[in-house]
């Protein structure tokens, strides 16, 4: 039982790595430019972990990008003015959640759009089909003259054994 608490507390410890992956020599003097800095990290993408912010990420790159942010903060760049710079450094890609403009319309169209096509395909699919197609989905299909007429030959031929 100890064994498996000592085990179960490490696994639990290691999970918790990413939240600590700022380290106290990063973190800055002025309360109120840390929240800024952390608000701004918090929408920035880890460009080596990829689905991870740069608050979330131990990566080299990460920490490099998390102090930039702070240089640029205690520099007196607005917020915009540091999402602008990373941006204008390492593309679009560095933000978790891309800017809603031109050139990412398709981007956010794209789901929706393969929704709704999606749904129009199958209505048409089911339109499509023959009606005892359509019937045979939910229920049962009538017999044609030439199906009856071999039933018949065939239960006439077992009775008659």
């Amino acid at each position: 039982m100890t064994r498996f608490l000592a085990s179960f507390w490490i696994a639990f410890t290691l999970s918790l790595a990413p939240a600590f992956s700022i380290t106290p020599d990063e973190i800055l003097d002025d309360p109120v430019l840390e929240q800024r800095a952390r608000d701004l990290s918090a929408n920035l993408r880890c460009m080596v972990c990829q689905n991870q912010s740069i608050d979330d990420s131990d990566a080299p790159l990460a920490k490099d990008l998390r102090v930039l942010v702070r240089e640029r903060l205690v520099d007196g760049d607005s917020d915009d003015e540091v999402i602008d710079y990373l941006v204008s450094r390492y593309g679009e890609f560095v933000l978790l959640k891309p800017r809603m403009a031109p050139h990412t319309f398709f981007l956010w169209a794209s789901a929706p759009l393969a929704l709704v096509l999606g749904l129009i395909a199958i209505f048409v699919t089911l339109r499509r089909r023959k009606p005892s197609e359509r019937d045979a989905i939910g229920g049962t299909v009538a017999l044609s003259e030439d199906e009856k007429a071999k039933l018949d030959a065939l239960l006439n031929k077992k009775a008659g054994s």
